[in-house]
């Protein structure tokens, strides 16, 4: 499921709870309007206006508007050259009185930069539909992973701060940070981003995080045990390729003056290039351990570095690629 995808299911999930004290969803409206719109004047008159992508959510908020605070509003669609339409609510006859109540002016007529103060110092409840009117306005969930975290576009850093402050009474780490001028509020942590669904109340949308999330931690410990072997197997690979090489620079050195046994484990390691230690120790004739053979095998080289060494001519490392990696 993608990102978009999945910020749909949350917020379809959270617009239809049903059930909610008036008091909490004069919270979450207030949220949801300082999030997704902003004060402009028409005609001398405080008009409130909010832009939103869902034409649901945009008919929930006529009616919470209607049912909490009696006041008529004015919906109409916004087609966009590109992208999705945005669905537009605004209220302008008695736009200052709904600006008033939901805090969006002080009693000074003056616009609140941040949110006010009975929304951020509410009951755990309250913050909660703080938080679920925020998300439905500006928020998205990306997918589990790296990257994974619930971001909220903020439309002032003190209206970002304030949010992050309503998450740590929750309980929950928030950060508040700019990016290209744009104020946002992040939960990365996935435990964090878990328990804030769960107290938003998309608890169908935990489901099919944590499934999500289980299948990319899985999917992860596949791909380290995969490299895991990957990585073994080259370097057991390469590890075989460097004694090969050694073993036959070693004969060269040594000719005719080699120990039986020693030759015998040489040519054995020559004979089976691909065999590990102990596949060696099974092919020998009568069998030998993996340490007897790796035991001749490294007199082998000893004796053939030394005589090398004695000679004034290349070692055994001499038929190895500059290149060759063997670490």
């Amino acid at each position: 499921m993608s990102s978009t995808n999945l910020t749909a299911a949350v917020k379809t999930e959270l617009r239809n709870i049903t059930g909610a004290a008036l008091p909490l969803r004069a919270m979450e409206l207030s949220a949801l309007l300082r999030f997704a719109g902003g004060l402009h004047t028409i005609s001398g008159r405080i008009a409130v206006e909010v832009e939103l992508d869902d034409q649901d959510l945009a008919s929930r908020v006529r009616r919470d508007i209607s049912e909490i605070y009696g006041l008529a509003s004015e919906g109409r669609l916004s087609p966009v050259a590109s992208g999705d339409p945005t669905f537009t609510v605004r209220v302008v006859e008695q736009g200052e009185t709904l600006a008033r109540q939901t805090g969006l002016l002080d009693a000074r007529r003056r616009p609140i930069r941040g949110l006010p103060n009975r929304l951020t110092t509410g009951n755990l409840e309250e913050l909660a539909a703080v938080w679920r009117g925020a998300f439905l306005a500006a928020g998205s969930l990306t997918d589990p992973g790296r990257q994974a975290a619930i971001d909220i576009v903020a439309p002032t850093n003190e209206a970002a701060m304030a949010l992050v402050g309503a998450a740590h009474r929750l309980g929950v780490a928030a950060k508040a940070r700019e990016v290209r001028g744009v104020h946002r509020v992040v939960v990365r942590e996935d435990d964090a981003i878990s328990s804030l669904l769960a107290l938003m109340g998309a608890t169908t949308s935990i489901a099919l995080w944590e499934e999500l999330r289980t299948r990319r931690e899985v999917r992860a410990t596949a791909n380290r045990l995969v490299n895991f072997d990957d990585a073994n197997l080259r370097r057991s690979a390469q590890a075989a390729v460097a004694a090969c090489a050694r073993v036959e620079r070693a004969l060269e050195i040594l000719g005719d003056d080699i120990p039986h046994h020693l030759m015998y484990a040489g040519r054995l390691r020559l004979d089976h290039r691909e065999a590990s230690l102990d596949e060696l120790g099974h092919f020998a004739d009568p069998p030998m351990t993996k340490d007897a053979v790796a035991g001749r095998i490294r007199r082998l080289l000893a004796l053939a570095d030394k005589t090398a060494k004695d000679k004034g001519i290349p070692s055994t490392d001499a038929n190895l690629p500059d290149d060759f990696d063997v670490g």
